[in-house]
């Protein structure tokens, strides 16, 4: 079924409005402009009421001074026929058939947010989102996506805080270059001194044995000029003593004793020491942990790009009413801005492009104030349009060529200068 469209429209006595008779251009734009005041949104108003049913009836329906109830009749392209009319304002809905329906007929094929634009333009970013992946068919497996992105950023987000903890406890911590891998043993050093002055003190007694000897030497020389009838006996105790004094001699000279100078100093400063090397040893392990954490945290910058790919790849193969449009972070965006960033221009040109595409078969859309546009704008906003085979009935608040009509005190009238306008009507009577 092809798309449903406005193919003319009457009014008459609805809030500003005297009477009307419009046929708008079946795509692109039809533009009524005016002054403030003059009706051009309450044929907006008009048409929403007649085609939404009550929710858009205006609470003052009735235009001031008049002794006749509103009268609305729209035809539209599939050969419905659309009347209220009566003290009530009754609806009456024809099909092509010349069967009588009602507001059901109407729903089927009229969006809600084609008759109420701003509905959609001042809902929340997340709202506008939420429509937009509906429409496009992704909205479950992107808040799939979107929920593991949000858990990997907190994980990482956690991470990175007790990483950069870890790395300035670490930076923090006392370092001694000079200080032993492993604690000192105090009863090592002990023991090693122990060692050292046995060393030491079997030494000295070599010393004293070879002392002793030397003495013995000398004594028994000189008994050897004193006894010479004991020569021979003397000189082989001689030979002997010499024999053990050489050995003895070799044996000293070779001797070396150690110093336990470091050692003492290193029993004394032991706690010092000790407490330098479990210093670094925590400036290690600290290093160590905030080591883990930074890895952990670039592991989940990898997972959470991958997510965000998975996105990017989900909504670029999905079929998006309007091309730039995307959804980042849970928000709505066009060619890259949030809607925040977005001009009044793109902001309607990207409505209306969504509203068309939550029920393709609704043709035609209702846009006030399009003075926010420059005539430039507004004629490449009316291209596109056209180019999407979409009709726009649009207000405006302007008198130029850009009108496609002009209303003036709920009538509509010729794009003239004021002193030339004529306007004749009779109540009932278009």
């Amino acid at each position: 079924m092809s798309a449903v469209k406005i193919t003319s429209l009457e009014l008459e006595n609805v809030k500003r409005i005297r009477a009307c008779s419009i046929v708008p251009t079946p795509t692109g734009l039809t533009v009524i402009g005016g002054r403030n005041n003059q009706g051009k949104t309450s044929i907006l108003d008009a048409i929403a009421w007649a085609l939404g049913g009550e929710r858009y009836r205006p609470s003052q329906a009735n235009r001031d001074g008049s002794v006749l109830p509103p009268k609305l009749h729209i035809t539209l392209s599939n050969g419905i026929v659309v009347d209220r009319s009566g003290k009530n304002s009754e609806l009456k809905v024809t099909d092509p058939d010349g069967r009588r329906a009602g507001q059901q007929l109407l729903n089927e094929f009229v969006e809600q947010l084609a008759l109420d634009l701003p509905k959609f333009m001042e809902a929340s970013s997340k709202e506008k989102a939420n429509i937009l992946l509906k429409i496009i068919g992704v909205g479950e497996q992107l808040a799939v996506l979107e929920q593991k992105e949000k858990e990997l950023y907190n994980n990482r987000l956690a991470i990175g805080r007790i990483a950069d903890q870890k790395r300035k406890f670490a930076n923090e911590m006392p370092q001694f270059p000079e200080a032993p891998k492993e604690l000192v043993s105090i009863s090592e050093l002990i023991q090693s001194q122990q060692e050292i002055l046995a060393r030491n003190g079997e030494n000295q007694r070599k010393r004293l044995r070879r002392d002793e000897l030397m003495r013995q030497c000398a004594m028994v020389e000189s008994h050897v000029f004193q006894l010479r009838t004991q020569l021979d006996q003397k000189e082989n105790e001689l030979l002997a003593i010499r024999k053990d004094l050489e050995i003895a001699t070799r044996d000293a000279l070779d001797l070396q004793d150690q110093s336990t100078e470091e050692l003492e100093r290193s029993i004394q400063n032991i706690e010092i020491i000790n407490q330098k090397v479990r210093a670094n040893w925590d400036k290690e392990k600290a290093e160590e942990e905030a080591s883990e954490y930074r890895s952990q945290y670039d592991t989940l910058s990898t997972e959470i790009d991958g997510v965000r790919k998975e996105k990017m790849d989900l909504l670029q193969g999905a079929n998006l009413p309007l091309e730039g449009l995307s959804v980042q972070d849970g928000e709505l965006t066009y060619q890259g801005k949030k809607w925040d960033n977005l001009s009044g221009s793109d902001q309607l040109k990207v409505s209306t492009a969504i509203v068309r595409a939550i029920k393709p078969e609704c043709g035609f859309v209702l846009l006030d104030k399009l003075e926010q546009m420059d005539t430039s704008t507004l004629e490449e906003f009316g291209a596109w349009m056209v180019q999407e085979g979409l009709q726009g009935i649009a207000t405006r608040v302007s008198t130029g060529g850009e009108c496609s009509i002009i209303i003036e005190d709920g009538y509509i009238v010729e794009p003239m200068p004021s002193s030339e306008k004529k306007v004749t009507w009779k109540a009932g009577e278009f």
